[in-house]
């Protein structure tokens, strides 16, 4: 008898994947695609609108994920735990890398191109994005006034308020470098966190101090995870502000906006401000 024949023999491997359940499958119950395929409708001719839309669809799922990391990383920050902030933030930034890739099958859109569906939108801009509203405070860009949009959706007005009057992402870290044992004074510590955060001197001072220091230090690392966040939220505007003006130039915004005007003075606003200016006193 072969020394083969006394092998055991290998449990035959399935030709197909088990196919038959009694309801939806496991994977529809899970990623609701039946729901997220089904969300598209489409309101002019032209073949054009459907990108367009499902673009816009997926950034609206990337701003979702993007504020759980951010809030995930200001809680983390609240309680001193360093690595959980810092490992949210660093998954935010693949994740608006994703996000900023989606300005590709928009970007080289012609106004004529545009100008085929954009009937379509009405009054609809992407600035009443309720989700990219609450990206936008979490990184310190508070406005009562971006509630006024929202107020026939008491849901979606409850949260954006409360997300108003809490702490920024940005707050928090500054919270944390307070306690860290830098001069942080009561006026930036208990600012009213409803307002726009401004820049202060003293915060400056504070990174300056961190960079200056271990690079490997939690504190550096949880600057340089911020910065690399705030540099691409500049990509992403800059990003927006090029596929508008190649799209429509200066022509009014679909919301009524200055369009092109708003979106330059919105890519001006440097976030986290300090963390770029200390790196000139280091």
């Amino acid at each position: 008898m072969s020394q083969q024949a006394h092998l055991p023999s290998e449990a035959a491997e399935p030709e197909t994947p088990h196919l038959d359940f009694a309801g939806t499958t496991p994977y529809e119950d899970y990623v609701r695609a039946d729901v997220l395929t089904h969300l598209q409708h489409t309101l002019s001719d032209d073949p054009g609108e459907m990108v367009f839309l499902v673009t816009t669809q997926v950034m609206e799922l990337w701003f979702t994920v993007i504020t759980h990391e951010w809030e995930t990383a200001a809680k983390a920050l609240r309680s001193d735990d360093v690595p959980t902030a810092t490992a949210a933030l660093k998954r935010s930034v693949r994740e608006l890398e994703a996000l900023n890739a989606s300005w590709r099958p928009l970007a080289q859109l012609t106004p004529a191109q545009f100008n085929s569906y954009r009937s379509a939108l009405g009054e609809g801009s992407g600035f009443q994005s309720a989700m990219y509203r609450r990206m936008e405070f979490l990184l310190g860009e508070k406005s009562a006034s971006m509630l006024v949009p929202h107020r026939g959706s008491p849901r979606v007005h409850a949260e954006l308020e409360k997300a108003l009057h809490e702490p920024s992402l940005y707050d928090e870290a500054v919270r944390f470098l307070a306690r860290r044992g830098h001069e942080i004074p009561a006026s930036v510590l208990n600012r009213d966190v409803s307002k726009r955060y401004e820049p202060a001197p003293e915060v400056e001072t504070a990174w300056a101090a961190v960079y200056s220091g271990d690079p490997d230090a939690d504190t550096a690392r949880l600057g340089e995870a911020l910065t690399n966040v705030a540099e691409l939220v500049w990509r992403w505007r800059n990003d927006h502000l090029v596929a508008t003006r190649r799209a429509m130039g200066a022509k009014t915004g679909t919301g009524g906006s200055a369009g092109v005007a708003w979106l330059e003075k919105r890519a001006r606003n440097t976030v986290f401000p300090e963390l770029w200016t200390a790196r000139s006193y280091v």
